[in-house]
């Protein structure tokens, strides 16, 4: 049976525990006092903070971690740093979890100071943070890059089914392998797949999961006997009109039962039962809905993480509140955000960090040196969406909605190419461009495929 102990390690995986003081240049430290033998207190001092360590966070810091040796420091207390992405082909039976891993020493930046512990209160006033062991760091600057968390609680009912046969979610790295054993494990049926009524992990994910799904019961000699349901608070399959039409189209072509204002409220696995609100065009509940499923994939709520929810530093949703164009925090100029917990209005994703990152370095340099802040951040982001085994239609776009292709072909199709695009070589440009601090997008190569004639 999954418990609410299991629980407890999905939603908050990064866990606190005391570090080691390494004698390199990239020192691991414990934020409690390091002059005497208490669980915490203390003080530090350092030019840039960086609160959280995954992909927005780290793109950041290697940047100024080379600029600025030994002036930046890494909050962040997780021991492992997860390449999120990849857990769709993990949930698909493609990869391996472990190729997603890397332990945290392995990824904090040369020359930078990791201070394994999480941030506790945001003080912008006193420019200074305090950390779960008590320890106040104050900063000259700030960068936020906090994440989302999973909320499975949400869904009543969820926390004691997951794990159980025929209930899954790519969403954490604990139920990530469950999900290809819940697709070789059905032999027929009604095969759910959810997204929530909240800002969430990459968009596309839960349809993707789907599209692999279909693909290997189509491939199995089982697809006539399931009956594939997508349920999305949504009222729409994409946000982006011209690869939208292109999902409408596959979901027809495979009989796919698509089911919009759709928002889980609760399982009875018992019964196995999935209960929906149904949601006007105002997102208000205004029915319910009962689903039968044999097999289904919870794709749970989000959103900001408690400490930065409740800070000074965000708008009413509980998001960093930050220029959209700048990532400079509104009211406090020595602050930047980037990544899912900004309030920057775009899908929350690898490759929206890419462009974010490219952004608050460059304006947080201008600002350090007292200059314009000057470079924009567009809303480029992309969403590989994999529609089966060595087949995805690479989507890139812009705050307004619109195609930002980087490839001089029509990227609005199903290629085995951009699949591999999406298996083999975003992998790569994460570990060793990204959360290295060299990959800002691919502003470059999109104007040298088009020839300088792509639009912006």
């Amino acid at each position: 049976m999954f418990n609410m102990k299991r629980v407890s390690l999905i939603t908050n995986t990064r866990c606190c525990s005391r570090a080691i003081d390494c004698i390199r240049t990239k020192r691991s430290i414990s934020s409690a006092s390091t002059s005497s033998g208490d669980s915490g207190g203390g003080k530090q001092s350092h030019k840039f903070v960086f609160v959280g360590g995954g992909a927005g966070g780290l793109s950041v810091a290697s940047y100024f971690a080379r600029k600025f040796p030994n002036q930046v420091a890494v909050v962040e207390p997780s021991d492992k740093h997860y390449y999120q992405p990849l857990w769709t082909l993990v949930g698909a039976g493609v990869k391996d979890v472990a190729a997603s891993i890397k332990p945290t020493e392995s990824v904090i930046p040369e020359n930078a100071v990791w201070i394994k512990d999480s941030a506790a209160e945001f003080n912008p006033e006193s420019n200074s943070i305090v950390t779960a062991n008590g320890t106040e760091i104050n900063y000259e600057f700030l960068v936020v890059a906090t994440g989302l968390k999973l909320d499975f609680q949400r869904v009543k009912g969820l926390p004691e089914a997951l794990g159980m046969p025929g209930v899954c979610s790519n969403y954490s790295v604990h139920t990530v392998k469950d999900t290809f054993k819940c697709i070789q494990n059905f032999k027929g049926g009604n095969a759910v797949f959810t997204l929530p009524n909240s800002p969430i992990k990459c968009q596309g994910a839960p349809q993707k999961i789907m599209y692999l799904t279909e693909d290997y019961f189509a491939k199995h000699g089982i697809r006539p006997n399931a009956n594939i349901h997508y349920m999305t608070a949504l009222p729409f399959m994409f946000a982006v009109v011209k690869y939208r039409k292109v999902l409408e189209k596959i979901c027809a072509e495979r009989d796919i039962n698509v089911n919009y204002r759709h928002n889980l409220i609760e399982l009875n696995y018992g019964d196995r039962e999935a209960v929906f609100e149904v949601l006007d065009e105002n997102g208000k509940a205004v029915d319910t809905k009962k689903q039968q499923f044999d097999m289904i994939h919870v794709t749970p709520p989000q959103g900001p993480i408690d400490v930065v929810k409740r800070s000074s530093i965000v708008d009413a949703a509980g998001f960093v509140d930050v220029d959209k164009d700048t990532l400079q925090h509104k009211k406090h100029p020595n602050i930047f955000a980037l990544g899912d917990c900004s309030n920057a209005p775009i899908s929350k994703t690898a490759a929206a960090i890419s462009g974010q990152s490219r952004a608050v370095r460059k304006n947080l340099m201008a600002f350090v040196n007292g200059k314009e802040l000057s470079h924009k951040y567009n809303g480029y982001t992309s969403c590989p969406l994999i529609t089966g085994y060595n087949k995805c239609v690479l989507a890139e776009f812009n705050y307004n909605a619109l195609p930002m292709e980087t490839f001089p072909i029509d990227q609005g199709k199903e290629r085995r190419t951009m699949y591999h695009v999406k298996a083999d070589v975003m992998p790569e440009l994460y570990w060793h461009g990204l959360i290295k601090g060299y990959w800002g997008g691919p502003d470059f190569f999109r104007k040298l495929f088009h020839l300088g004639l792509a639009k912006e």
